[in-house]
């Protein structure tokens, strides 16, 4: 069946032959009748208009990213939410193996006795002698901060591992160093916590729950060069 625009544009097509005439005599238009004419233009104009695709503007255009450590975005981002790191605990067996960034602001559900707790805050575990330099002590068994970020005018987001530049053509947004879960706990996320990381707030709790542990290469099947073993692994966020 013929789309409605379509009947539109034969009624105009008959209106304007029958105006004009079958001998191809010209006629003047009344006010009326090029009223008509416009308003059929008009409408199929807009018809055709809302069938096309709508191109996203450049300001519509972005990605997100969260930058661990911090409840801050950088300059140049906004910020969707601040929060607090977590995940499962580092011992459970079962659950999610990521870690979240949790908004400060929950809308939480009904209490229930379901016996499968397994999102828990996530803590630095840092000491004076496992700590990547930069950082201070003074972080362990706190409380990690987060924030989800939305970089304007960006079509792509990249962790790059063992560097603190990006490559040409791209952005840092932050960098600072590979943490996840100690080798001997359950797997987590490898993600990249800023350099210059700070607690959620002053408590110090040590309830060993979802951890933060820095990571060091290893040489063997880690080529060395161009990895050194035993150093601690850079990381930078990059967008483009």
């Amino acid at each position: 069946m013929p789309s409605f625009s379509f009947q539109i544009a034969i009624v105009i097509v008959a209106f304007v032959v029958s105006v004009y005439g079958h001998d191809c005599t010209k006629y003047s238009l009344t006010p009326s009748d090029q009223s008509l004419i416009d308003m059929m233009k008009h409408y199929l104009h807009t018809s055709r208009k809302a069938d096309c695709p709508v191109t996203p503007s450049q300001q519509d255009i972005g990605v997100t990213y969260v930058r661990w450590g911090k409840k801050i975005c950088p300059g140049n981002s906004d910020i969707v939410y601040a929060g607090q790191a977590g995940g499962n605990k580092h011992s459970n067996k079962g659950g999610g193996s990521n870690y979240l960034c949790l908004p400060s602001d929950p809308e939480n559900g009904k209490a229930y006795s379901y016996a499968n707790d397994g999102l828990y805050g996530a803590e630095y575990e840092l000491r004076s002698n496992i700590k990547p330099s930069g950082l201070p002590a003074s972080l362990a068994e706190k409380e990690v901060p987060c924030a989800v970020c939305r970089r304007k005018g960006k079509v792509s987001v990249l962790m790059i591992p063992g560097r603190k530049s990006c490559y040409k053509g791209w952005q840092s947004e932050y960098s600072g160093f590979l943490m996840s879960e100690h080798k001997t706990h359950h797997s987590k996320d490898f993600i990249c916590i800023d350099g210059n990381a700070k607690p959620l707030d002053d408590r110090t709790s040590s309830e060993n729950s979802a951890l933060f542990y820095p990571v060091r290469a290893k040489c063997g099947s880690l080529r060395c060069p161009p990895y050194k073993d035993n150093t601690e692994v850079l990381c930078t966020v990059c967008t483009k």
